[in-house]
């Protein structure tokens, strides 16, 4: 896709735009032609837009709005074209985002392009009212047009403190934000979630761009590599023929280096990959350099001459791009100096967070010193936390436990520490003969806290198999961890093994802290404030049982037959704000669906009722797909439709 020109556009529209975070995206104002023209237009675009859904034709619905000559209007193109696809299949919203991608930058300019999805979203109560699923269609619409790098990543915050909190059209930001765009592999999975039949897979496109560059370095017609990158269509993955690229330059060097930098620069001159693009590209290789330095010894000072080559042409803004990582010492290099010294401060750290409890305190310190980004210093730090934490009574074990799940270390940091338990537990067991019962309920607590997954505990468990005896003590934790996780309703004995609490308090016990859960739904549901229930559940400080306040909130909804709108609500406010997580809200439908016989007690249509709450949490983006409500030794619940 060509991005490089932009419509032509009255003289009118460039005065005093509305700024958004960037100068390209500049909002342009409404244009002052009579009302007549613009009701022309409103209905040339309309049967501009049913055309294309019955042919399917790009270029010519991109040469039918180029005739129609008023460029001022073309952000009601953009919201036409996507509120009716809306109201149609996935096919026809494919469809819609394909000629979306195809026209921007050629035909619709980036400020009208934006003011199209800030129409949209103001919009998205009216549009409730004919598509009721409007707020996650339209969420998927914005992933999709920041996934192909038609709109900023800053829309989302920009627009956002443009509406109003409760409208439907912050929803949809915050949808965007939290269903598709921070989850993992977020480009691939909003890419596929209409079928993505114009669309080609990751593994072929890697595959078509390295055919491409192997033919230009071949043949050196640049303007055929040219042609068939942007016939690919795929320009929100054009970093990838960047980083593909460079790594080529650098592995052959001279006349290679040549041709490709040739070849970049004159995709950025003729907007053939844009400057967003260019920039993640080089980011990528940047952050992979050590693996090609096992290929390439002087990987590090030719990319840096690539760089510098780039930048003094004019087609890359060094300054924008990460900073090259230090070299990593050798084995034998490595500062024992420092980390002896990170030792001794560890272990201060942690006798005055046993004497304090102040957990911020102890992020501080990690954060001023630059230890909390350090792989190996985070790893020391999990082993002294826990050896310390052995050594002490019930109320320091469950300090320690708080701690982990409040550091936020990455989970690979946590099982290297691990790692260094297990190592040393043959020594540690000769000072403390209970260290497999404790080494036991700490790796089991950190998959409960979802510190860590249930996964890194079996990879673990399977590194650990080739460097120790079965019997070893590392080897025994590991195995009762993952026995314990596997019984019955073992999250809560795992969080009351220490009493809980973490703070120098006795703790709640479980029944208290669902009395507590279910007096807050309740207090709620009887007029209570959204934002005050969403820190009383945030206070309670029990982010790993928040499947209580799903599963309890569940059944009331469906005692009441789904006639109560508040609770569902107070869900989807929870789910927004990351307060409750995936994995916390499939939890609490699961446990509603294993006790879903004991619930038709009293309410015989819950099997029912529950399958409507299942397949409506799907379609708000809550649960997986895949989630069903089938139990062994139960028959099929039948999917109800919610009153």
């Amino acid at each position: 896709m060509e991005c490089g020109r932009d419509s032509v556009v009255p003289q009118h529209e460039h005065q005093a735009p509305l700024k958004c975070a960037a100068e390209d995206y500049a909002i342009p104002p409404s244009p002052t032609l009579s009302s007549e023209e613009f009701l022309e237009f409103k209905r040339k675009a309309t049967t501009i837009v049913e055309e294309y859904f019955s042919t399917d034709d790009v270029a010519a619905t991109a040469n039918e709005l180029r005739d129609l000559r008023v460029p001022c209007y073309h952000y009601y193109f953009v919201k036409k074209l996507v509120s009716v696809a809306m109201d149609r299949h996935d096919r026809e919203k494919e469809m819609a985002a394909v000629l979306l991608s195809s026209l921007y930058g050629d035909v619709v300019d980036r400020p009208q392009l934006y003011k199209g999805f800030c129409k949209l979203t103001e919009s998205c109560d009216d549009l409730s009212v004919d598509t009721p699923d409007a707020v996650d269609i339209l969420a998927v619409f914005v992933a999709r047009a920041i996934v192909d790098d038609m709109l900023p990543p800053a829309f989302l915050a920009r627009q956002g403190a443009c509406l109003p909190g409760g409208c439907k059209g912050a929803e949809v930001l915050r949808r965007a934000e939290k269903s598709y765009l921070s989850v993992p592999h977020h480009g691939e999975i909003v890419l596929q979630r209409w079928g993505g039949s114009k669309r080609i897979t990751v593994e072929e496109a890697k595959a078509k761009i390295s055919d491409i560059l192997e033919e230009y370095l071949a043949a050196g017609d640049r303007a055929e590599a040219l042609r068939c990158i942007r016939d690919l269509k795929i320009p929100f993955f054009h970093h990838d023929v960047v980083k593909r690229a460079l790594v080529l330059a650098v592995e052959r060097g001279g006349a290679a280096e040549g041709h490709i930098l040739d070849l970049l620069k004159e995709a950025s001159e003729e907007g053939v990959i844009n400057e967003s693009q260019i920039t993640k590209g080089f980011d990528r290789l940047i952050d992979s350099i050590d693996d090609l330095v096992l290929d390439v010894p002087n990987a590090r000072c030719l990319l840096r001459s690539v760089i510098h080559k780039a930048s003094s042409e004019g087609w890359l803004c060094a300054s924008c791009l990460k900073l090259l990582p230090p070299e990593p010492k050798k084995a034998s290099e490595v500062d024992d100096a420092a980390v002896q010294e990170f030792k001794a401060k560890a272990v201060s750290f942690v006798k005055e967070y046993f004497l304090t409890g102040d957990i911020m305190e102890v992020v501080s310190r990690l954060e001023a010193e630059n230890y909390s980004c350090c792989p190996s210093f985070n790893a020391i730090f999990v082993k002294k936390l826990v050896n310390a934490a052995m050594d002490r009574k019930s109320r320091e074990k469950e300090m320690a436990s708080v701690l982990l799940s409040s550091l936020c270390m990455p989970p690979e940091h946590v099982v290297a520490g691990f790692h260094l338990l297990i190592d040393a537990a043959e020594d540690a067991a000769l000072d403390n003969p209970a260290i497999v019962e404790d080494l036991t309920m700490f790796f089991a607590r950190s998959v409960v806290d979802e510190v860590i997954a249930p996964s890194d505990l079996e990879a673990m468990e399977e590194g650990a198999s080739g460097v120790k005896a079965d019997g070893s003590a590392g080897m025994l934790a590991l195995r009762n961890a993952r026995a314990l996780l596997g019984a019955k309703l073992s999250a809560e004995r795992i969080l009351r093994c220490w009493g809980g609490g973490g703070s120098g308090k006795a703790g709640w016990e479980l029944d208290e802290v669902k009395d507590k859960i279910g007096r807050l739904l309740q207090e709620y549901d009887c007029g209570g404030d959204t934002r005050e229930a969403c820190r009383c559940i945030k206070d309670l400080g029990l982010p790993f049982f928040h499947h209580e306040v799903v599963k309890k909130a569940l059944v009331t909804i469906i005692e009441k037959r789904g006639k109560d709108e508040r609770l569902w609500g107070l869900l989807s406010e929870c789910y927004g704000r990351g307060l409750i997580t995936p994995n916390q809200m499939t939890k609490g439908f699961d446990r509603v669906a294993d006790c879903v016989d004991d619930l038709a007690l009293d309410v015989p249509d819950a099997g029912k009722q529950l399958g409507c709450c299942v397949e409506r949490a799907k379609k708000e983006g809550w649960l997986d797909a895949s989630f069903s409500m089938a139990r062994p030794g139960q028959p099929p619940v039948a999917n109800g439709v919610c009153s």
